[in-house]
């Protein structure tokens, strides 16, 4: 996949099976739970990416959430995309990424519609 792709609907490109690619995305998951000596294979080489909580040195647990909106990023219905990504200590333990519902006339609108 082609990273930030913006689609439309007005695309002259060729139409993609969705069933061949959520049953290819599923038979990649499946290996990757069953089989753990192409996990690395098939994780890209991602092996050094993941879920590590640091030990605990008597301090509290410290929660950062970082979040984030563009503006208008579908190009067809003009609606801002959000993100929220959580951290405890450094490392990640959920995120979310949404379109909102209203298009936003402005960047603060975005921000504002995208963390309510």
């Amino acid at each position: 996949m082609e990273e930030r792709l913006k689609l439309t609907k007005a695309s002259t490109a060729a139409k993609v099976d969705a069933t061949l690619y959520q049953s290819i995305v599923g038979g990649l998951r499946y290996l990757v739970h069953t089989k753990a000596d192409i996990a690395f294979a098939v994780g890209n080489g991602t092996v050094d990416h993941g879920i590590i909580f640091p030990k605990t040195d008597g301090t509290r647990l410290q929660l950062t959430v970082f979040s984030d909106a563009d503006m208008a990023g579908d190009i067809d219905r003009r609606r801002s995309t959000s993100g929220v990504l959580v951290f405890l200590r450094s490392a990640p333990i959920s995120w979310l990424l949404l379109k909102q519902k209203v298009m936003a006339l402005s960047t603060c609108e975005a921000e504002t519609y995208g963390n309510a």
